[in-house]
């Protein structure tokens, strides 16, 4: 079974359909804590740090073989605790920030959060450095669009963050740093190559709870 960690119920149906559609034979179990977000934007990610391990001590009792937090704002201190909870944690975004400095060096980090934008450019950082790539990152805050998220209008939001990505240049890849932001990929015209997480971050944990 693979636990997911979210921070809003909005992403229980996405990666419930993900599975049906790619994993039909995978147990997800969904825990939703939307306050670890609150508290992480207003006091850092390392705030939430004990409860996000709460939380995942919890999926693991439940009989999670692995955890996928699918928060970018949180998901490096959720990747930190696997030693401390003894299976697999695995950060949601990180198969799309392997993918984007295969990419190209120049990556534009697109982001409705602010608190997102930090760790999301660290990952890439981090996933150039392995791969022993170059990279130029630059982030771009959607002004506005998270609002929309938060007011339960998803097209809206979806139409704001493909409109921003429509408007980069000088990127060689453009990566949507939320899980929410995914519809956003599917309306996009840009010609520069636009990655969401959902699909490779599932196909990522369904992977790890077939080794165990």
């Amino acid at each position: 079974m693979l636990a997911l960690l979210h921070t809003s119920p909005v992403h229980v149906p996405v990666f419930d359909a993900l599975r049906d559609d790619t994993r039909p034979e995978l147990e997800l179990r969904h825990l939703v804590d939307e306050e670890l977000l609150v508290r992480a934007r207003a006091e850092g990610p390392e705030a939430v740090a004990h409860d996000v391990r709460a939380r995942l001590r919890e999926a693991v009792a439940a009989g999670a073989r692995a955890v996928l937090c699918t928060c970018s704002t949180i998901g490096s201190v959720a990747e930190a605790s696997a030693d401390r909870i003894g299976v697999p944690v695995l950060r949601v975004d990180r198969p799309m920030a392997r993918a984007a400095v295969t990419a190209g060096p120049r990556v534009t980090v697109l982001a409705a959060l602010a608190s997102t934008l930090g760790p999301t450019a660290a990952l890439v950082e981090e996933e150039a450095h392995r791969a022993g790539r170059p990279v130029e990152v630059r982030t771009l805050l959607v002004e506005g669009a998270w609002a929309r998220f938060e007011a339960g209008d998803p097209k809206a939001y979806a139409r704001q963050v493909a409109a921003a990505a429509d408007a980069v240049t000088g990127a060689d890849v453009i990566v949507l740093a939320q899980a929410s932001m995914a519809p956003a990929e599917r309306l996009t015209t840009t010609t520069v190559p636009v990655l969401s997480s959902p699909r490779a971050g599932l196909a990522a944990g369904a992977e790890r709870v077939g080794r165990r």
